[in-house]
């Protein structure tokens, strides 16, 4: 690898940009997608390594390449220290995404109630999510059905590249929220990406089960089979 091509992959690494190092078998040629410009082919592949997170070889007009992918982690970032937050938490670690909980109520937010497996913020949410600085490998999620701490970190992340933003509370509810962060100087494009009620509709009552819609969305949404499906457990359908 070149001094040039490692510096231009660990500042992608840095920037938690997702980028692919592409070589090309046997003589060892190097290039980086989607930085570098590839054969129209060759760039599908690579974006379809990025996709799957998966390491490829191909063949593309009597050339080998080995393709591997270098995406940032996976992140969730929940926003309060719920009943359904507890039963999240483990799950979504379960799919490799490393979590943290935010939540200023301090009674609310410990490691006796979420586990060793979740990083906690105390922080305001909006202080923490712009310390947290959600990327394309981020999902936002709210659940405290209190505006005084989902919106602040709505105002952010629905400004971020965040993939999956989703918030807890009936259709009503929502309806209401989104009067408040137009309010607040939100663009109809950036409201458009919340999932409300969150989750997808499996018919979920249990805060268990409202977890498990909640994450089948999320990995969805990741990975682009995102549908028309109507949103959010019918317990909150209100």
């Amino acid at each position: 690898m070149t001094p040039d091509l490692l510096a231009r992959l660990n500042a992608a690494r840095a920037a938690k940009r997702p980028v692919a190092l592409l070589t090309r078998l046997p003589d060892g040629a190097q290039m980086l997608f989607p930085e570098d410009s590839l054969p129209e082919a060759l760039a599908a592949e690579a974006a379809a390594a990025l996709r799957a997170d998966k390491a490829r070889n191909v063949s593309l007009d009597g050339e080998t390449w080995f393709i591997h992918p270098h995406n940032p982690p996976l992140r969730l970032i929940v926003v309060g220290a719920v009943h359904i937050a507890q039963a999240l938490v483990p799950m979504a670690a379960t799919l490799g995404y490393a979590v943290t909980v935010v939540d200023p109520r301090r009674a609310f937010a410990t490691e006796e109630r979420l586990g060793s497996q979740v990083a906690i913020s105390g922080d305001w949410p909006d202080e923490a999510m712009t310390a947290l600085g959600p990327d394309s490998r981020t999902a936002v999620v709210t659940l405290t059905h209190d505006p005084k701490l989902d919106d602040p970190a709505l105002e952010v992340a629905l400004r971020s590249p965040a993939f999956y933003i989703g918030c807890l509370g009936s259709r009503r509810t929502h309806a209401k929220r989104l009067e408040r962060l137009r309010e607040a100087g939100l663009t109809e494009a950036e409201l458009e990406k919340i999932h409300a009620p969150v989750g997808l509709d499996i018919g979920a009552i249990t805060a268990p089960e409202i977890a498990v819609s909640i994450l089948a969305q999320i990995v969805e949404s990741r990975r682009g089979a995102a549908s028309e499906t109507a949103r959010g457990p019918k317990s909150e359908k209100q």
